[in-house]
């Protein structure tokens, strides 16, 4: 479905726009706003997958303090224009360490002490943006944009953005990791029925802290490509980013009760709402009203998902059926 929606708001964008929308420059853009948002809600996705009602609201709250933490480390260390390389690695380095050990934390506060992650990882959102505000001052930490960073954030590979590239490599990466090794398959038992996944013997525990471990490395991940797009790394960027992540898991089917998600989906997901988005900037329509778009598209998709409507229609309008109906008649 997701397939076909993307190939539908093409055509749409393309004819709407007399072509505009299917130019090069706009692909590479749309493309090069995905990545964020994709790594984002991947990791709300893993969350969702473990059950026990998991989900990690604190996503972009950890993305900004990875950036705001990791510039100023870098910053003490190497002087932007006289060590650009070392200090895009430290930078990089310190985003990674960052989100990893704010994943950890959710993790142990959700598997060892029985905190429900709804409100665990809501008060960590609290935490990661109150101590990025205490780091920064309330204000802006200028990073500026040495090259190495630049090419991060904004430079193509063969003609698609490098960071696009990245988010599609680490999506092939973790889609391998949950198909393919154990832990996927403990990880998806464990969302599914974790009564069974206890009696088996799987260390649930660990499996969550894992979980949540990865999610936050992505969210560190997901701050380095925000701050190599800007000059400066602040604690209250993209503050809608957290609904757009929920809702592109939602519409990749991620089973909020847990047991069932694929990186695939939520790639394709990410993709179909960024280019109905474009597509929205083009007809001209406010932030606003993108805003109240994805609102109404999130309580849409949970619907479908909860009361089945799809596969209600597709029994109805199935060949078998419809032989039922005409034998009736």
């Amino acid at each position: 479905m997701l397939s076909a929606l993307i190939v539908l708001l093409l055509a749409v964008g393309g004819l709407a726009s007399g072509g505009n929308y299917l130019s090069v420059y706009n692909l590479q853009s749309m493309a090069n706003q995905v990545p964020e948002i994709g790594l984002l809600a991947i990791g709300v996705m893993l969350a969702m997958c473990s059950g026990n009602g998991g989900i990690d609201l604190s996503g972009i709250a950890l993305a900004n303090l990875s950036g705001v933490a990791s510039g100023l480390f870098a910053l003490s260390l190497f002087p932007v224009d006289e060590a650009p390389v070392l200090f895009t690695l430290t930078f990089a380095a310190g985003c990674a360490v960052v989100g990893l050990l704010g994943g950890i934390l959710n993790g142990l506060l959700i598997s060892r002490f029985g905190i429900t992650p709804i409100l665990c990882t809501l008060g960590t959102q609290m935490f990661f943006t109150g101590v990025a505000v205490v780091l920064s001052g309330g204000r802006s930490v200028t990073i500026g944009s040495p090259d190495a960073l630049y090419a991060l954030g904004n430079g193509l590979v063969f003609g698609v953005p490098a960071s696009f590239v990245i988010f599609i490599g680490v999506a092939l990466v973790l889609g391998g990791v949950l198909r393919f090794t154990p832990y996927g398959m403990k990880l998806m038992l464990t969302g599914a029925n974790p009564k069974a996944a206890r009696f088996s013997g799987f260390p649930q525990a660990r499996i969550v802290t894992v979980t949540y471990a990865i999610s936050g490395l992505l969210a560190g991940l997901a701050g380095v490509i925000i701050a190599a797009r800007n000059v400066n790394v602040k604690w209250d960027y993209g503050t809608t980013y957290l609904l757009i992540a929920i809702l592109v898991a939602v519409m990749a089917g991620v089973r909020p009760e847990g047991g069932y998600g694929r990186v695939v989906n939520v790639v394709l997901s990410a993709i179909t709402l960024q280019l109905l988005s474009s597509l929205l900037n083009f007809i001209g329509l406010s932030n606003f009203v993108r805003d109240f778009a994805w609102g109404a598209l999130l309580l849409c998709f949970l619907a479908v998902g909860r009361f089945g409507l799809v596969e209600q229609l597709l029994i109805f309008f199935s060949p078998r059926r419809g032989k039922a109906r005409a034998s009736k008649t």
